[in-house]
């Protein structure tokens, strides 16, 4: 428990709490007995900042389809307390961040990727489904990345 940051016990009676995370940094902290070590904060906009495990960090991940930190400003988790083994005891608390669908990316000709898929699509080493499986792909965009790569 670090009164500092957000946890299990900050959460009392509510279910979920939805927070919009504003930015996400590593940076030290120092823990019980003075032992610093470096994590990954979570700074939540009307709440303390959250200390996110690796579970949380691939939660986030898997529900905005990106590892980077720098990515995950702006977007919106669902916290929720779990009841979990750890340090040798049963039904530890701790904070856990709800699965939600991905969002996929928008992909439109001033993507990074825009010009690879072109290269791909041409080389016959990827297919349209395939692009679609990554990013969100409008009408317009499909048909005119289909046009460039014939």
């Amino acid at each position: 428990m670090n009164p500092d940051y957000l946890g299990a016990y900050s959460l009392g009676d509510t279910k979920d709490l939805k927070v919009t995370i504003e930015n996400v940094k590593k940076e030290f902290v120092t823990g019980t007995g003075g032992k610093k070590e470096e994590c990954t904060i979570a700074y939540l906009k009307g709440q303390k900042p959250m200390i996110l495990n690796s579970t949380n960090c691939k939660m986030i991940s898997k529900n905005f389809g990106t590892s980077f930190i720098e990515d995950w400003k702006g977007k919106e988790i669902t916290l929720y307390v779990a009841k979990i083994r750890a340090f040798g005891e049963d039904n530890v608390e701790c904070l856990r961040i709800r699965k939600q669908e991905a969002i996929k990316p928008d992909f439109n000709p001033t993507h990074k990727k825009w010009n690879g898929a072109i290269k791909a699509l041409k080389e016959g080493s990827a297919t349209i489904e395939q692009i679609e499986q990554s990013f969100t792909l409008t009408e317009e965009n499909k048909a005119k990345l289909i046009n460039e790569a014939l």
